[in-house]
Formats: C-alpha cells, structure tokens, sequence
C-alpha cells in the first residue's frame, strides 16, 4: 500500500526533502531515497512499504535479543523492506537491500494476530518491529503502535537507531522497550562500513533510553571494530549513562559482503570481561557459552535467570529483587 510520508519538505523544482533520518535525501520527481522505500510523487512523499510484510514469526522475546524484557515470553515479530545504512555484514540482506515477496498486514490486522496468540493460552506480550529497519517502516508501525497499546500490547523496535530526533521522540509514547544496534564506537566504522554516522546513533540512545526500557548489541567485527580501546570507549559512555543498561556482544559470521573470518570466541571473552568491570549486566550472542547468557546479581553473583538458546528458566528473581540479596534488579516483568 502506498501512503503518504511523514516527515518530509517540498523544495523548488518539485524536490522533496526526508527528515525522517540523518541522510536527508533530497529526492527528485519519480526517485526514491537511499532506503529504496519512500519516492517523490508529484512532489509529494510517499512511503511504499505501508502495510508490507517481508518476515513474520513468533519468536521469544531473548531473540531479539531483549534479556531484560518480559522474559520467557513470546513477542510478534515483523519485518518489511528497505534499510537506510549499508552494512557489509548484513545478516538480513535479502529483505534490508532486495526485493522479496510481501504480504498485506493492516495496522488492525496485526493487532489481532498478537491478540490471537493470547487466545490460545500462548504467552505473548505484544509485536516487535524487526527483522529491517523499522524505523524505515515508520508510518505503518507509528499507527500499529498506537493500536497496540490501546489493546494492553507491548510494542519493541528493534533498530540501528539511525532517526532523527523530532520522529523518534513522537513515537518514543508508544513503544515500551528498544534494541539498539550500536555499530561500533567510532565514526570512520561507520563510514567505511555501514555508509552512515555514528552521532545520531549516540543521540538516539541518549534519548530513548530515559523513555523506554533499552538494551544495546554490537555485532564485534574482527579487526575493524573489536580493539580493547575501541571496547573501553564504548563501554565507559554506556557506564555513563546508565551501568544497569543490558548489552549484548555478538559473534560475526561472514554474510552479504563480508567474507572475514567469524569472531574469534577469546575476542568475545576479552570484550565481556572489560564491559562487566564497568557494566551489570553483559552478555554474548551467536558464541553457544551458556554463562556469558545468564543473568547474575551483580551484588552477590547469585543466578536470577538461567538462559541455554532460548530456553529460558527465571529462578532468583522475586518482585524485581534479587531472592538472595534482595539488591534491585533492572527488570521489566
């Protein structure tokens, strides 16, 4: 379905200006943006991908990966098409940068889908836009959301966090929890690899974080982005903003245009162990070691939440306190 766009500026000779997202694609009559799914009609900005669903599953909530969140529960995820950086690395490429077949999902029909799933007695909190880049997917999830809440559902967007202030702080009253992918923690990263900037990314967590429940991953990339310097940096201004905030280390594997060899296993190790000198709570993905996925009072090293895959067993936790200690945990049940 096509719709017309939010956020977005006529300019002379029939241009029209985005201002959904730091490219700031000035896009002429016919043409599409960097994102390939919003197009300058009769000077006039319309999203393409209104309704359009690429990917569809119901995955457990730690997929996403949200380890804080609602745990051991299901959440609705959907994806679409189109994305507005170029990852070499992408692990979504063939609906991010390709053209894969859609189906039509109404706002109102995938509120139902999530209410659906309660019905049958399954333990779903809501829908999580994912997958692509949701944000590219704005006008669609913004009207879902809203829905959503309305309907007692939880809405997560999982995200590169490459927006602009003014649109994430209109939908920021909707959505109740985020994944951010922070890169990596320098600008050059960005540039060579991502075709973007690092500063709206830092904004974005600066300020979604003081709205909504936030995790942050980043995918360690070897030789580009996993130095201990670049680590440290990272995790000093996470510290700074918040020590409770949960961070997920991920393992590289080759895909799209990136043939590097995987992540080596004592990279990960060495990240976690300098994130945890500063941060409660970190953890590593697509590694297979079941302890750097546990949750662990960071008072008394009790286990809270034992985590094998996705199988997920909560065992310490009582009314968001640790059971042993009693020391707060950053949780949301």
């Amino acid at each position: 379905m096509v719709k017309e766009a939010m956020f977005w500026q006529s300019k002379e000779d029939g241009l029209v200006f985005c201002e959904l997202c730091p490219k700031g694609c000035s896009i002429r009559e016919g043409h599409k943006g960097f994102c390939r799914v919003r197009e300058n009609r009769g000077g006039i900005l319309y999203t393409l991908n209104y309704g359009q669903v690429s990917s569809y599953a119901l995955d457990p909530m730690e997929k996403k990966p949200l380890y804080h969140f609602y745990p051991d529960t299901l959440i609705l995820s959907l994806g679409t098409v189109g994305c507005n950086l170029r990852c070499g690395f992408c692990q979504n490429w063939q609906i991010a940068h390709g053209e894969p077949q859609t189906l039509d999902l109404s706002p109102r029909q995938a509120v139902d889908l999530a209410k659906q799933q309660r019905d049958k007695g399954l333990p779903c909190s809501g829908i999580a836009y994912t997958y692509s880049e949701p944000f590219m997917w704005y006008e669609y999830i913004y009207d879902t959301a809203r829905l959503a809440q309305q309907a007692g559902l939880k809405n997560v967007l999982v995200t590169n966090g490459y927006v602009r202030q003014e649109p994430l702080q209109k939908i920021l009253p909707y959505i109740d929890a985020m994944n951010i992918d922070v890169k990596g923690f320098t600008d050059k990263y960005y540039k060579d690899n991502c075709l973007g900037h690092l500063a709206p990314v830092i904004k974005t967590v600066e300020t979604a974080y003081k709205e909504c429940h936030v995790e942050i991953t980043t995918l360690l990339v070897p030789g580009l982005n996993d130095s201990e310097e670049e680590v440290q940096e990272l995790v000093d201004w996470l510290a700074g903003l918040d020590p409770d905030m949960p961070v997920h280390f991920s393992r590289y594997f080759p895909n799209y245009q990136f043939d590097l060899p995987p992540t080596p296993e004592a990279t990960l190790q060495r990240a976690y162990q300098l994130a945890k000198r500063k941060l409660h709570y970190v953890y590593l993905g697509n590694l297979g070691d079941a302890g750097s996925q546990n949750t662990n009072c960071p008072k008394c090293g009790e286990l809270m939440i034992r985590r094998e895959g996705y199988r997920t067993e909560v065992t310490g936790l009582k009314e968001k306190a640790c059971r042993h200690c009693g020391n707060p945990i950053r949780m949301v049940l």
